[in-house]
């Protein structure tokens, strides 16, 4: 049999139980209707029936880390308090328990990971027949995820369990306690299972390889060392996570310190129920139970405290979105309506990054600074975060609007307050036609058919031409000039918007394109040609004099007539 530790397997285990942990606090966050969400609360709101439903759960599913990687993602995705999150884990500890007295009183363990097939397979046959348009679609990656969940343990846990079985624990006997506390840490660290570990040392105390004490020792380790697994799950997550996974190693290891000082008066009390010289096993069972509930009692009346502290050790990072309104007093509303033009300047900038990060394009083609999202992030923020950036910014632009509101402002200074927070919500609407666009590029750049490939070239080629545009038009100081300059830019996008049409009219027409490419084109070219024509109109009312705006509105109102007039069937003259 092979006794050596398989690395590889541990690894592809972990990426698995990562993954596998994303799928499932995904599939929840979509999945947390209200009603889900008041669900989920009743059960859990309040210690006492926190730690109630944590202990029946785990009692249940046989696994504390699987429990605890759902507490994870109940808190992650917000449906759960961190202090009744906090009272699940403790709960978990004691439901866990059971498996002790399973093995103590069947000889064997329920296995959840035998789940994880049946898991994968269901969901991912919901997944494919079904497809995410349906209902069930956030459904089948949640069990998806669940099933990830459990391959990565059953992966982590076999690759070791070889390894983690052939080791003599009789060979560090003369050592001390202490020792074996260290190795029930080590081996359910490596093993992903305090169950597991547990299962060993009942074998072990069976057999009579380990005395009673030191299989105590074993077992409190196994309990601290079950922790990893929540650290591990919460790799990478939002401040909440960490909190919480921090909170089950505090709680764990404290309550593994007072259970280890105190390990021969509970030795002693166990006694005093079950003969343990010739019931070691059963008098295992119910000292694993008894620390724990121990721990629940002697951590109960801090669960509060313990959430506040690590609210403080572990702060929820906000991130300074604005760059002009954090320090300007609405009163003065000559600044403040200064500040507010900049700042609606500013979202026009990330909204332009947030269009090359779509089209994968280098912003240094168009940009020879730092944008203060890039400048402020501790790392690259992904395209769904910085999308969810620009939507803050532009709340707390609107914020700052209604607040400058209340001020007594002339008829003119309202105007132009309105044409600005006018030319914000331009802004964010071409941004949201530009988000709608990135799943048509993505299959234009992947495709076999060459003339979407050189589509997907012609937009970018589009776009760093319109952001040139605009980079001429922001160089210009003469108001007049820059009305012409944008004029200009307006009709050149229609001029590409009518020559990509013709081209894929005559396409079609050659069947070199199929009906759902028609329709993907003539679709992401409506939302570019709709997406650049936002940004010049949210430039026109952000930087044009008010006497520019009126006589850029007159040529598009005369461009419109025209067109309506070339579109108009010729009238037959009559007979």
């Amino acid at each position: 049999m092979n006794d050596s530790l398989d690395l590889w397997k541990l690894l592809a285990g972990l990426s698995i139980f990562l993954y596998g942990m994303f799928l499932l606090e995904d599939a929840i966050k979509a999945m947390s209707g209200r009603a889900f969400r008041q669900m989920i609360r009743y059960y859990t709101n309040g210690r006492l029936r926190s730690i109630g439903s944590g202990a029946f759960i785990t009692a249940i599913l046989q696994s504390s880390s699987a429990v605890s990687l759902m507490v994870l993602a109940f808190v992650g995705a917000g449906v759960m308090t961190m202090e009744n999150g906090i009272g699940v884990m403790m709960g978990a500890n004691i439901g866990t328990t059971l498996t002790s007295w399973i093995v103590a009183v069947f000889g064997f363990k329920l296995k959840i990971e035998a789940f994880a097939l049946p898991l994968v397979a269901a969901g991912g046959l919901i997944f494919i027949i079904f497809g995410p348009s349906s209902k069930l679609f956030q459904g089948s990656r949640l069990l998806i995820g669940f099933g990830f969940l459990f391959l990565g343990l059953d992966f982590m846990k076999t690759g070791v369990e070889n390894f983690a079985q052939h080791i003599d624990i009789s060979t560090i006997a003369d050592y001390g306690l202490w020792l074996y506390l260290v190795f029930g840490i080590v081996i359910t660290a490596l093993m992903q299972s305090s169950s597991a570990s547990i299962a060993i040392v009942l074998t072990g105390l069976n057999t009579g390889l380990i005395t009673f004490e030191t299989s105590l020792a074993i077992v409190i380790g196994a309990n601290i060392g079950t922790t990893v697994t929540v650290l591990l799950g919460s790799i990478g997550g939002i401040q909440s996570k960490k909190r919480v996974s921090t909170s089950h190693l505090v709680f764990n290891l404290g309550t593994g310190i007072v259970a280890f000082a105190a390990v021969q008066p509970l030795s002693w009390l166990v006694s005093r129920f079950i003969d343990i010289s010739t019931n070691a096993v059963m008098a295992l069972a119910l000292f694993h139970t008894l620390f724990n509930v121990m721990g629940v009692i002697i951590f109960f009346p801090f669960i509060g405290i313990l959430a506040r502290f690590l609210v403080r050790t572990f702060p929820d990072r906000k991130e300074v979105l604005t760059v002009y309104l954090n320090n300007t007093p609405t009163e003065v509303t000559d600044a403040a309506t200064s500040s507010l033009r900049n700042e609606i300047l500013h979202l026009f900038e990330e909204c332009q990054l947030y269009s090359l990060r779509t089209f994968r394009i280098d912003d240094k083609l168009i940009f020879d600074h730092v944008l203060p999202f890039e400048k402020n992030s501790p790392k690259r923020n992904t395209l769904p975060e910085f999308y969810e950036n620009v939507k803050l910014l532009h709340g707390e632009i609107i914020e700052f609007y209604a607040k400058l509101l209340s001020a007594q402002l002339a008829e003119k200074e309202a105007r132009e307050l309105e044409r600005m927070i006018y030319a914000s919500r331009n802004i964010m609407n071409s941004i949201k036609n530009t988000k709608g666009m990135k799943s048509d590029m993505d299959e234009f750049e992947s495709s076999d058919n060459e003339y979407l490939n050189q589509q997907y070239k012609v937009f970018r080629r589009r776009l760093v031409e319109l952001y040139h545009d605009i980079n001429r038009f922001l160089a210009i100081d003469n108001p007049q000039e820059q009305y012409r300059s944008l004029l200009r830019t307006v009709v050149h996008i229609e001029q590409m918007d009518k020559q990509c049409i013709q081209m894929v009219m005559k396409r079609a027409a050659a069947g070199e394109i199929n009906e759902l490419e028609i329709a993907s084109l003539l679709m992401a070219n409506r939302l570019f040609s709709q997406s650049s024509r936002l940004q010049v109109f949210a430039l026109k009312d952000l930087l044009l004099t008010e006497k520019e705006i009126h006589e850029f509105d007159q040529a598009m109102d005369m461009k419109e007539l025209i067109d309506e007039e070339q579109q108009k069937p010729a009238e037959t003259p009559s007979v």
